[in-house]
Order: C-alpha cells, then structure tokens, then sequence
C-alpha cells in the first residue's frame, strides 16, 4: 500500500512540474485512441467486455489501496492474462479496425464524394420519376437557418439516409405522409408532411400555380433553404431559392442544383447544418395544388 501511495505522489508531482509539449501530445494521442475505441465498439458485443475490463481495473487498484493482498493477485493475474484472450476472443473485430485505419486515410475524401454523388443520384431519380407519373412531391434542403422549429412543430421525424425509393413512396398519393414537405438536413431526411408558411408576395409566383409552389416559394423567403417541387397538374420540376422561382428544370438543371449543394468544399450547406439550428415560426398551409 506504502508504494501505491508512492505511486500516486509520484504521478501528480510529475502531472504539476514536468509537463512539457511531448507530455500534451502523449496525453491527446491516448485520448484519441479511446475515444475511437468506444466508437468503434458501441453497440457492440465488444463494449460490454470493455466495461467488464474497466470493472476490474477500477477493483485491482481498490483491493491494492485497502489491502486485499489476493484478491489485488486474482484480479492483476486475470489483467495480465486477459490481453491475449481478449485478442483471440476479438480477432475478427481488431482485423476489421485495423482494415479500417489503414483506409481511412486514403478514402475519407473519396467516399465524401461517392457519397455525394449517390444522394444527387438519388434525389435526381426520385424527382424524374415523379415528374413523370405527375405525382406531387416539394423538397426543403436545410442550409445555414435551421428548420427545427418547423420540423418539430408540424412534421413527422423520419431520420433517414436518402434514396429515391423512400422518397417516392412519401409522396405516394393517398399516403399518410404525401401531404406535406420532407425536410432533407445534410445526408438525411430528417421529417415529411411538414407545413410551409405560404408566400406573402402574390406577384412572386404565377396564379397558375398551387399552394405547393406557394409554400416553396415561402419557406425560402424567409430562410436560406433550397426548395426543389414537382406539380401534381404537369409534371414540372421547379426550384425556389431566396423567394424566387425557377421553373422547367431537366436532368441536367437537376444534377447542377444538387451538386452546388452537396460537392462544393465550402457550401453553406455542409458548413452550417449540423452547428446552426436557429429558424423562424411557421405557420399552417395545405400543399396541395
């Protein structure tokens, strides 16, 4: 016990006089490396024998303080034999993260992009697909103002990855969530059959157009979002954007749209979505044409 307590002075006299740069670096280094270790392993079978093992380290150190000569033996005996179970009992797990270290540093950037391109495929597939079968469809791209406030207030979460399979089936008519706008954050959909504010600018829209083109045209009179909408009546694709609109977009108008917001290195939308979540209040509209 005389030495524990040794090597605990020791510890903390070197932690208060003798830090240096190289002691930092140790210490983010260590950091960083259990931190990725619990990521990796949550959810896991591996994150209860972790615990298991933080159990009996914490008691090793308790039984050497009070005095519990063998069972401070048992449990240092079972600690320095348990690495080499714990690395046969593991091997499929520690060859997977070592797989994943050694590509992480090649591929983070080009799996971004593969990713990217997927969701632009993705939602170009969806809107072309509508555009044809002229179902009604409306799409609110979060940007830098949050939309949590409409999200909450009148939507139903989905939390969701994108695909063209999904979307489609939202705006299925006759559907519990066709009625409404989905709301895309980053690379999920975050909420569908959530209600948009109508435009106040009667002269902003044609009257030819329905309240769907009007509440695309609104939420983006009073936030940043990009709004993408498909009409029930024609089948058009039309894309509102700082309270204007742009109608009779193709394929290519599409992936041009899509792709300022999910491949430019500093667009807003990557920058802000996951850090800003401010919004204003909306109120109740029917997006039906």
């Amino acid at each position: 016990m005389t030495g524990f307590w040794e090597q605990v002075q020791t510890f903390l006299w070197n932690i208060i006089h003798r830090p240096t740069w190289i002691d930092f670096l140790d210490i983010a280094i260590i950091a960083f490396i259990i931190y990725r270790l619990v990521t990796s392993t949550r959810q896991t079978r591996a994150v209860q024998v972790l615990k298991g093992l933080a159990i009996i380290i914490v008691a090793s150190y308790a039984s050497e303080l009070i005095g519990l000569t063998t069972l401070n033996w048992v449990l240092r005996s079972i600690l320095n034999n348990g690495v080499i179970a714990l690395m046969i009992l593991f091997q499929p797990e520690l060859r997977k993260a070592l797989e994943q270290i050694g590509r992480t540093a090649n591929l983070d950037r080009s799996s971004q992009k593969d990713e990217s391109e997927r969701i632009v495929d993705e939602i170009t597939q969806c809107l072309l697909r509508l555009s044809r079968r002229r179902v009604g469809a409306l799409i609110v791209f979060e940007q830098k103002t949050g939309l949590k406030d409409i999200t909450e207030s009148s939507g139903t979460e989905i939390d969701s990855i994108i695909s063209a399979p999904l979307l489609e089936n939202i705006f299925e008519p006759n559907t519990p969530l066709h009625d409404g706008a989905v709301i895309i954050r980053g690379q999920r959909i975050v909420s569908a059959a959530c209600v948009l504010t109508l435009t106040t600018d009667n002269r902003a829209i044609s009257r030819d157009l329905g309240t769907r083109h009007r509440a695309g045209v609104g939420v983006t009179e009073t936030t940043d979002a990009i709004v993408l909408i498909v009409s029930e009546e024609t089948g058009v694709i039309s894309m509102a954007r700082g309270g204007k609109l742009t109608r009779h977009l193709d394929a290519e108008g599409l992936r041009k749209v899509l792709r300022e917001m999910y491949h430019e290195e500093h667009s807003r939308l990557w920058q802000f979505t996951h850090h800003l979540r401010r919004g204003r209040k909306g109120g109740a509209a029917n997006d039906e044409e």
